[in-house]
């Protein structure tokens, strides 16, 4: 399990930007993500349109997708682009990793929010940069990092109510929201980058290299096995359906016994907004209660079900239907990851920022509708920006065509 909870008092940072070492580590970045994720090339499209909002004094908030953990790093090309520096809501676990990021981070406009509960000084610092129009606001609506870069988990409404409470402060000008996608384009080998992934995730489940199968049923077969292992721990037996049915199934096996023991077995919502509240519900005990080491031990195991949970999530029941070069490497990063907490950089990705038309945000909200129209406006626009996106690859990866 990745340590995404911190098992201390949350402190909010705030973010201290500076213009020296924002310089500094944009010089820095370019090598540093193509040797970490294998992002050797950046391009902006439609970036005149945010161009124009920053020239008109607009309240800019930029809602980009979340597919990869290199997103903010590759949105600074755009930040770049129209010459004004992004701040960016990130996770608190994102600034403990160590002191080096703790330092980094507020100086090049990072600062934190609290996932488990509400953040007052976090929610006050986002609608303060959206309102002052200094600073285009960034948040990753998804909330997640999902490794699908054809597909959308569902948004949450924080961008939208952050926009309309920013409005309520202007005296004047607009609050606007940009949807941005964020594509990326693998132009390698695709077999030879994958196959050592493979072969290492077929020694780790004891068996002799699938070398008979072509490369989608060995990725399939994989999957297979990994789904089983964690129905058979968790239900005693591999499950019968088609794969989003299982997957749904576990989630819920899982899901259901917390929501009794801390939610009163409340469980609306989807089920990302599920996790959130159990985790917002246990993490507090942890962080402020007197527990011994025996004591810890059960919530712990019950966060690590909440993780499998999000990683299950993240695993489209059809998205390998149409497995494009892309899909296949998503996938077998995922299991990297999933097994190991860390995925391998793979070389070369291309990345393509697309910038979509501004939505003006009001201060006030419609609420004759079930659902927040400004987040379903910007899911909108964010699914044809992912279409359109797929016009931008270059070259097809070696290998692409493999069945």
């Amino acid at each position: 399990m990745q340590n995404i909870v911190v098992e201390k008092p949350y402190t909010f940072i705030p973010p201290r930007h500076s213009r020296g070492w924002h310089w500094l580590v944009r010089l820095l970045l370019p090598r540093y993500i193509k040797k970490t994720n294998g992002v050797a090339a950046v391009e902006c499209v439609g970036a005149e349109k945010l161009r124009a909002s920053l020239d008109a004094g607009h309240g800019i908030m930029i809602v980009s997708n979340h597919c990869r953990p290199c997103d903010p790093m590759v949105l600074d090309s755009l930040a770049a682009e129209v010459e004004r520096p992004f701040h960016v809501i990130a996770s608190w676990h994102a600034f403990m990793f160590n002191k080096i990021r703790r330092f980094i981070m507020p100086r090049v406009g990072a600062f934190s929010v609290y996932r488990e509960g509400m953040d007052r000084e976090s929610l006050k610092c986002s609608v303060k940069t959206v309102a002052d129009a200094r600073h285009p606001l960034v948040i990753f609506a998804e909330g997640i990092i999902t490794r699908s870069n054809d597909r959308l988990v569902n948004f949450m409404d924080g961008p939208s109510f952050i926009a309309r409470s920013a409005a309520k402060q202007r005296t004047e000008g607009k609050v606007v929201i940009h949807p941005v996608f964020i594509r990326y384009f693998f132009e390698g080998d695709l077999e030879k980058t994958v196959m050592p992934v493979i072969g290492d995730i077929e020694k780790r489940l004891a068996w002799q290299p699938q070398i008979h199968l072509p490369l989608r049923e060995r990725i399939l077969k994989i999957g297979g096995a990994l789904l089983d292992l964690k129905e058979i721990e968790h239900l005693h037996s591999p499950q019968s359906g088609t794969i989003r049915e299982r997957l749904q199934r576990l989630e819920d096996f899982l899901l259901a016994p917390l929501e009794i023991q801390w939610c009163g077995g409340r469980h609306d919502g989807d089920t990302m907004a599920r996790v959130k509240r159990l985790r917002s519900a246990i993490l507090p005990q942890m962080v402020t209660g007197d527990l011994t080491e025996t004591e810890r031990a059960s919530p712990w195991r019950q966060l690590a079900d909440l993780y499998l949970v999000q990683q299950l999530h993240c695993y489209p029941g059809d998205y390998f239907e149409n497995a494009t070069p892309e899909r296949i490497l998503e996938t077998v990063e995922r299991y990297e990851e999933d097994l190991t907490d860390v995925a391998r950089p793979h070389f070369p990705i291309r990345a393509v920022i697309t910038v979509g038309d501004a939505i003006e945000v009001g201060a006030g909200r419609d609420k004759s509708q079930d659902t927040d129209p400004v987040t379903a406006e910007i899911r909108r626009r964010m699914e044809e920006l992912l279409e359109s996106s797929k016009n931008h690859r270059r070259i097809a990866p070696t290998g692409a065509g493999i069945p």
